[in-house]
């Protein structure tokens, strides 16, 4: 164990989730609860999801399982048996908290939806993730990860303007983006179950969770009646300033501003480049206060973007971000893998954790808390468990059942 107590030490959590929802109990887990990860007999599909650890394809070796089922104990169990209803049932007497994401009437059809559950625990908060919803003309439809991105609208704000909209990234990110929500809906229902002793549903949804995070964007709408672009300009501005710059050893991230920001943020580089011989004529009389992005001319745009590339490819990234904190200047670098891993900031607040291992023989390095606290902080207490890994525990240890019994339930594939 890692870390034996949390803020939530003394609630307990039943995850019912696949990869659309492990990161709420993830976060539960880190901040104490005992959350228990529960799957088909044979283990959740999500075991799956690679890369594997050393690229062996194996369901108790998945990266992506051990990430998001961290900070969890767990049991496999059947639902769809009447002994698997029943059993779950008895676990949910003594639950704080019930994570799905099944098809929306997937739980009420098995007699384990909220108004049966709250009959067994009054005080039963059930938070549920969804594509689109437990109720609305989209209910009922599937979703992936790019399609979350394309219906929630943000993926209309990200790629190659040449190539048109792209989505985030390899991974499901937009799933996170609901688990996330989820553990905040989940602990918001818990405040309000403290304050009046009553349990609720909590109904999250993927397309609302990526929408939530596409609000930069919609003011654009609501304000001026344009669209963000992929290129992360705005609709209508016929030539756009690049804002990723490449440099000596990598990228950094930088904007150009105009009218009433111009002199506080684009004058500060202009200052840097002029310190260092780089700036020309140009750049050192121009007026920031009359630029607009959208409006200048693309002579205007080419004389302010080959100065400032030929700086950038002087220098390298370290230098650059230590040249933005003298200047003052808005200008940051774009980590990779390498950078994350090896940043003195997150190295300094320990952010990096080893977890120990012992089915591999090995410890596997692992982001850390999301917070510091002056209490105890959140952070992984064990490792992903393996299948079935705590059955004993729970079915004998907390249940009663005995070992003759949990034999036969094993056999009949209730668990």
């Amino acid at each position: 164990m890692l870390n034996q107590q949390g803020m939530l030490s003394p609630y307990r959590a039943l995850d019912l989730t696949d990869e659309k929802g492990l990161l709420c109990g993830k976060i539960l887990g880190d901040l104490g609860a005992d959350v228990i990860k529960v799957e088909r007999p044979g283990g959740d599909q999500a075991r799956d999801i690679g890369p594997f650890y050393h690229d062996e394809n194996d369901p108790e070796k998945s990266l992506f399982w051990f990430a998001y089922n961290a900070s969890k104990r767990g049991i496999t169990l059947n639902l769809e048996t009447a002994e698997g209803r029943e059993i779950f049932k008895k676990l949910v007497k003594n639950a704080d908290f019930v994570i799905e994401s099944f098809p929306p009437g997937y739980m009420e059809d098995l007699g384990l939806g909220y108004d049966a559950l709250e009959k067994t625990n009054p005080a039963l908060i059930m938070v549920s993730i969804t594509p689109f919803g437990k109720t609305g003309p989209y209910k009922d439809y599937k979703i992936s990860d790019i399609v979350a991105w394309g219906m929630g609208g943000y993926m209309y704000t990200v790629g190659d303007p040449s190539r048109g909209p792209a989505r985030i990234s390899h991974h499901s990110q937009a799933y996170l983006h609901a688990g996330g929500r989820a553990a905040v809906g989940a602990l918001l229902a818990l405040y309000h179950r403290e304050m009046t002793g009553e349990g609720q549903q909590v109904d999250v949804t993927v397309q609302e969770a990526v929408a939530a995070v596409s609000i930069f964007h919609t003011p654009y709408w609501d304000m001026l009646k344009t669209n963000s672009l992929w290129s992360g300009e705005i609709s209508g501005n016929v030539h756009r300033m690049r804002q990723v710059w490449p440099c000596k050893d990598g990228y950094v991230v930088y904007s150009y501003w105009g009218g009433s920001e111009g002199m506080r943020r684009s004058r500060p580089l202009i200052e840097w480049m002029e310190s260092e011989g780089m700036a020309d004529e140009f750049l050192r009389t121009f007026d920031w206060s009359k630029f607009n992005t959208g409006k200048a001319s693309p002579e205007t745009i080419e004389r302010i973007e080959a100065p400032t590339l030929r700086f950038f490819m002087s220098h390298t990234k370290a230098e650059l971000l230590e040249g933005a904190v003298k200047f003052r200047s808005m200008l940051y670098p774009v980590s990779t893998a390498k950078d994350i891993a090896e940043s003195p900031q997150l190295a300094f607040r320990e952010f990096w954790r080893d977890v120990e291992h012992p089915e591999l023989g090995a410890t596997v390095k692992y982001p850390g808390g999301f917070a510091h606290s002056s209490g105890p902080s959140p952070g992984i207490s064990r490792r992903a468990p393996l299948i079935g890994e705590h059955n004993s525990d729970v079915y004998q240890g907390e249940l009663g059942i005995s070992a003759k019994e949990l034999l036969l339930l094993s056999q009949g594939g209730v668990i």
